[in-house]
This record gives C-alpha cells, sequence and structure tokens, in this order.
C-alpha cells in the first residue's frame, strides 16, 4: 500500500508558543529598521504570503524575496534555543510519525508554509527531523498558494523516491487552509483540532475526517491505511 503523508509542523506536530510570530517580527524588524506594529497573520500561510502581508500592512514595499528568505532564515536560527526551550512535542506527534516513516511503502514528509530552513529550526529542536523525509517536503518559498505545494511535494516524491505519479496522496493539518488545500488537488485529508480550529470549523471547511490531535496511533495509522487502498 503505497501513500504519500504530508504533514503540517506549526499546532499540527509542534506547538511553538509565540516563537514562529517571534521569527516573523524579528525578520521584519531586521528589513524594516523597526518593529511591525502587531503580529504577523499566518493560520496556514505559506511564509511569502505572511511576509508580503506585513510589508503591505506598513505601507512598504516588500524586498526581494530572496533578501526577505534570508532575513527569515537568519531569525529562525536564532530562535531555535528559545523555540526548543518554550515550545512543546504536541501529543501523539512523535508516536505517529514514526509509525509511518516505518510504514512499508509509505513517503512520509512535511507540507508547510515554513521556509525549509525554519521547518528543519522547528522539528530539529524537538529531534522529529529524522522521522521525515525532508527533501521530499514542500515549502513556503516553493510557491504563495499552500495548495500549490501539493504539487510540488508529488513531483519531489516521484524525482526524488520514484513514487508513481497516481500514488495517493494525504495531508495532516489544524487549519481550513489544509483542507482546502486537500480538496483543491484530490488530496485526502485528516484535519487535526490542536490548533486555534475547533473540530466544528475544520468540518465545515470539508473534513471528513477530523480528530481532536495524534495521540491515538494506532487509529490515525488505520486511518492513513484507508487512504491508502483508495
Amino acid at each position: 500500500m503505497e501513500l504519500i503523508v504530508l504533514w503540517d509542523i506549526d499546532h499540527t506536530l509542534i506547538e511553538n508558543a509565540g516563537v514562529s510570530k517571534e521569527i516573523y517580527a524579528a525578520a521584519f524588524s531586521a528589513l524594516a529598521g523597526g518593529p511591525p506594529a502587531g503580529p504577523a497573520r499566518t493560520e496556514g500561510r505559506t511564509d511569502r504570503l505572511i511576509m508580503r502581508e506585513l510589508f503591505d500592512r506598513h505601507g512598504l514595499a516588500e524586498p526581494d524575496w530572496a533578501v526577505v528568505e534570508a532575513a527569515l532564515a537568519r531569525s529562525g536560527a536564532e530562535h531555535l534555543e528559545v523555540l526548543g526551550e518554550r515550545g512543546a512535542v504536541l501529543p501523539g506527534a512523535r508516536e505517529v510519525l514514526r509509525a509511518a516513516w516505518a510504514h512499508d511503502g509509505w513517503v512520509s514528509s512535511v507540507l508547510t508554509g515554513n521556509i525549509a530552513a525554519n521547518a528543519h529550526v522547528k522539528l530539529s529542536a524537538f529531534h522529529l527531523d529524522s522521522w521525515l523525509d525532508l527533501p521530499v517536503g514542500a515549502y513556503g518559498a516553493d510557491a504563495e498558494r499552500r495548495r500549490d505545494l501539493v504539487g510540488v511535494a508529488r513531483e519531489r516524491a516521484q524525482r526524488l523516491r520514484g513514487v508513481r505519479g497516481d500514488v495517493p496522496t494525504v495531508l495532516v493539518g489544524d487549519t481550513p487552509r489544509d483542507v482546502e488545500a486537500a480538496l483543491a488537488t484530490g488530496s485526502g485529508i485528516v484535519a487535526v483540532a490542536s490548533g486555534v480550529h475547533s473540530t466544528e470549523e475544520l468540518a465545515a471547511a470539508g473534513a471528513e475526517m477530523v480528530l481532536p490531535d495524534l495521540s491515538d496511533t494506532a487509529q490515525l495509522v488505520r486511518i492513513l491505511e484507508s487512504f491508502a487502498r483508495h
């Protein structure tokens, strides 16, 4: 049973305890010469859109993306230690990542709005990176819209791991944007209400399968196996 499983990071696998918004604020400050007037608006957006909105909100021209990405990467690296101190792995995340990694025929990676460097910071802070095939993942520098990241990950799975083009893909995430990305690309979706969005909100967005969190490893593996049979 072959399957591509793509995990969101923030509020799905880890709780960043506000450090993520501090990373955006520090990157903005380094480029704009002063702190933002308010926190970045995230909720499943890609880093490209998050940073663009910050500059637009302050009436500033957005720098070239390469400059913005470099600032984000520097800020992320500087926040590695504090993330490890204040943040946490969410219940069941470590166990289910291990189970997916060990599952025969599965490619388990990430689909995240974070740039690749900061995705690695967040995962390595809690030693989750060894249970994910990160080169296959899709990241916030790869596209502006989350739905477009799905095709990026599929292409990488085919090119780097020899996965067939018709192998099912399933997303696991905590926001309506995760649900929208899955529905728009013909992917499966397992929504988890471990972030700011309730079970009802995720169901209203179109998720047929909504879990409170990732704590029941056996249940989640069975659900993922059901997508692999489709």
